[in-house]
């Protein structure tokens, strides 16, 4: 399940393939409180990531997470998508330099 949410946001969010920070936590029934229609699958995905992914990217996302959970067995209906947006300042990287000074690797176009 881990790497299948690592390649959704490799493919959609054109996420470097090498940044790799995905974390998976399970818990027992009595340690998550969902409602009443919700099964033993309730999944839910929360993604840290700086800000200004479109709409229609946001839409791509969550349907692309629905078809990639659906392979383990997680109905649509129970999951939930939190994207939690952080100005880059907000990011320590690298030894802890704050995110907005750290340059993205330029990439060579193809002609």
């Amino acid at each position: 399940m881990v790497e299948a949410v690592q390649q959704v946001l490799v493919d959609v969010l054109k996420v470097p393939s090498h940044d790799r920070t995905v974390r998976l936590q399970t818990f027992a029934a009595e340690e998550f409180a969902v409602g009443p229609q919700a099964t033993e699958n309730y999944t839910v995905v929360e993604i840290s990531l700086y800000p200004g992914r479109t709409l229609a990217v946001k839409r791509e996302l969550y349907q692309a997470l629905v078809q990639a959970l659906g392979a383990f067995g997680v109905p649509p209906q129970d999951t939930k998508f939190i994207l939690d947006e952080v100005a880059p300042d907000n990011w320590g990287l690298r030894g802890g330099i704050p995110g907005s000074e750290v340059s993205a690797p330029v990439k060579k176009l193809e002609v």
